[in-house]
């Protein structure tokens, strides 16, 4: 069963809605180990203190930022949540934006979203109304950390966070040179398109994503088989489970949405409101 990675609420306005997040990926890379090839021993990475030469235990560890030129700020779990406890327990959507909207090279890591306590109507009202309308919220999220850009989709019964990359971390396409859009130049004509596409629709599928397989894992994994003596693998204690959050109390969530969208009305009648005329200088009446 897949442990939860965060716990906290969604909200959009006023309305507050208890989720987990787990994680939607399953690596399945194979992990290697390095050995000394001379006695078939391995070899580990050590956490030495470089002062004392000493291996430092992981319980001594701890983060720090070094803000002056050898001089560094510890900071522990609660240093991180002190520094916003708001962002590190919500996903507030700011905006709502069409779905087919956002680029593909913007998805980053995909998380699978799950109703807390008392949290299904919320859900499944944000799920249907993110259906019907095809738009994407879009909210910052901070896990383990940092904080992350991202986008909520509705997908089946379910609602799926990916994890955005900021504008700032992609290049523009514009650094590189690419071939233009004038197909006489690259002498592309229109009996090859046609070929193309037809090459196209007739190995055209329905997506069916069980269907693909990682081909090379698959063989490395058989060659090692080949190679290996039978041996036992270590089971390994799993760590507790983080403790959900309070169940929220029954909401009126039509009111809310109702309340939101009058606080909305209200911001956008004020930003269309005349500024008021400025005063002349010198203050009073002339005589």
């Amino acid at each position: 069963m897949a442990r939860p990675i965060w716990k906290g609420n969604i909200t959009f306005g006023l309305v507050n809605i208890p989720i987990t997040l787990y994680a939607a990926e399953k690596r399945s890379e194979i992990h290697f180990n390095l050995i000394d090839n001379r006695n078939r021993a391995r070899v580990r990475y050590d956490r030495v203190n470089e002062v004392t030469g000493e291996e430092v235990p992981w319980d001594q560890i701890v983060k720090a930022y070094e803000y002056k030129d050898g001089e560094y700020i510890t900071l522990d779990d609660q240093d991180f949540k002190r520094a916003s406890v708001e962002r590190t327990q919500t996903i507030d959507i700011e905006d709502f934006v069409d779905q087919k909207a956002i680029e593909y090279a913007y998805f980053d890591k995909p998380y699978y979203v799950i109703p807390g306590a008392k949290g299904d109507k919320g859900y499944v009202l944000l799920r249907e109304t993110l259906n019907r309308t095809g738009q994407a919220g879009i909210a910052k999220v901070v896990i383990h950390t940092r904080e992350y850009l991202s986008a909520l989709f509705p997908q089946g019964r379910g609602l799926v966070l990916g994890l955005l990359r900021f504008a700032n971390e992609l290049r523009k396409l514009d650094e590189f040179d690419l071939p233009g859009e004038d197909l006489e130049a690259y002498n592309v004509n229109e009996r090859e398109l046609k070929m193309a596409e037809q090459l196209v629709q007739a190995m055209h599928t329905d997506w069916t994503p069980e269907k693909y397989r990682d081909d090379y894992r698959d063989a490395l994994l058989q060659w090692i088989e080949t190679k290996a003596k039978a041996g036992e693998a270590a089971a390994v204690a799993e760590a507790p489970e983080e403790k959900a959050p309070e169940p929220t109390e029954i909401v009126d969530f039509m009111e809310q949405m109702k309340k939101s969208l009058e606080r909305k009305k209200k911001a956008a009648e004020e930003a269309a409101k005349p500024a008021p005329p400025k005063k002349r200088a010198g203050g009073g009446r002339r005589k």
